[in-house]
Parts: C-alpha cells; sequence; structure tokens
C-alpha cells in the first residue's frame, strides 16, 4: 500500500511541476511589459517582447508571401531582419532555431537550405555584425535559439536577441578566443554562425 501512494504521490509531482514549467513558458508574469511591446531594435528591425517563450501569437507573413515565422519568437526575429534589412529570403522558411545549423557540413560551406555561408563554433573565420548565431536545445528549450551579433571586439561578441523569457534582457555579450588560428566563442550551447555572402 505504501508503494502506491508513493507513486501517485510521484506522478502528482511530476505533473505539478510539467503544469507549472508550461505555465512560466506560455504566459507573461512580467507587468512591465506587453507581448508585442517593442523593447530594442537593430538597423531600423525592432525587437518585441514575447513573455513566456513558448507563447505563440500568430504567424508574421510578408506581403509578398513570405513565411517570416511565429511573431515574437526568436526564430521570427533573425528572419524579418535578414528580410527587411539584407533583403535575404531563406529557401526553406520553416524549421527551429537550432534547425538553421546543419550538423553535416564543414567549417565555411553553404547552407543550402538557408543560402548562408556555415561557420562552426570554431572557425577560422571570425564572428562579425550581422552573423546569425545558433544554440543548441535544452532540457527545457527543445527547439534552440538563433540571434543576431551585433557588435564584435577582439575578444567579445554581442548579440542581440528576441524571446528570452519574461525577464531576460535583449542584448548579452560573451567571450571571444582566437587560439591555434581559430575563433571560439565561449559559449557551449553555440554551434555555430550563418552568413550572407
Amino acid at each position: 500500500m505504501k508503494l502506491k501512494r508513493w507513486t501517485y504521490l510521484i506522478i502528482g509531482l511530476l505533473i505539478l511541476g510539467f503544469a507549472g514549467l508550461w505555465t512560466f513558458k506560455n504566459f507573461n508574469f512580467n507587468s512591465d511589459f506587453e507581448v508585442g511591446q517593442k523593447v530594442d531594435d537593430l538597423n531600423g528591425v525592432n525587437v518585441y517582447y514575447n513573455g513566456g517563450v513558448g507563447n505563440v501569437t500568430a504567424r508574421n507573413i510578408t506581403t509578398d508571401g513570405y513565411n517570416l515565422g511565429l511573431k515574437y519568437q526568436c526564430v521570427e526575429f533573425v528572419k524579418r531582419y535578414y528580410y527587411e534589412h539584407l533583403n535575404h529570403k531563406m529557401p526553406d522558411s520553416y524549421g527551429h532555431a537550432k534547425d538553421f545549423f546543419d550538423k553535416s557540413l564543414k567549417d565555411g560551406q553553404k547552407n543550402k537550405i538557408r543560402n548562408l555561408i556555415q561557420y562552426t563554433n570554431l572557425s577560422q573565420t571570425k564572428p562579425k555584425v550581422d552573423d546569425l548565431l545558433i544554440f543548441e536545445g535544452t532540457v527545457f528549450n527543445k527547439y534552440g535559439h538563433v540571434t543576431i551579433i551585433s557588435k564584435v571586439s577582439d575578444d567579445k561578441v554581442e548579440i542581440i536577441l528576441q524571446n528570452p523569457g519574461p525577464y531576460g534582457q535583449s542584448r548579452e555579450t560573451y567571450d571571444l578566443e582566437f587560439e591555434n588560428e581559430k575563433w571560439k566563442i565561449k559559449n557551449d550551447r553555440i554551434l555555430g554562425w550563418l552568413r550572407k555572402e
């Protein structure tokens, strides 16, 4: 009988935990901002607040029918930035953030479904402003993350991002190292960067 009670207790706690995580990821707990509110911009392209990272408002489609992605998600911002600022459309306009990076490609090869050059996060090519930076997924976010590099120095990289969570910031900075003739951004989740030719 004790084993049965413990089993129910564990199942109940797991359900409660998953329900709490789902609620946090999908709702806005930060009353300082409203979903869809501008929080930053890069080269005139706005970054909007999304509340919980799992919040989905609607799909953003351009007037010429190009899919930018789900409003206020990270993918939507980077594709909108590339479309508006760099006049770039991806041949495959769908996919999660981590799917932007093709792990089968070598450093410096063309990523054909994104029509961008792909560099691994240990590359002979230094990251630069306007590159897309792709993050691997985690236990709490299986879709990964994609951002845009907004500043680069000899030892730092600044990124701008949309949908960092209800209390996250739109800018982050990472250390940049040059060792053995290769560049590395110091974050183990970073898969690499993509660049328009």
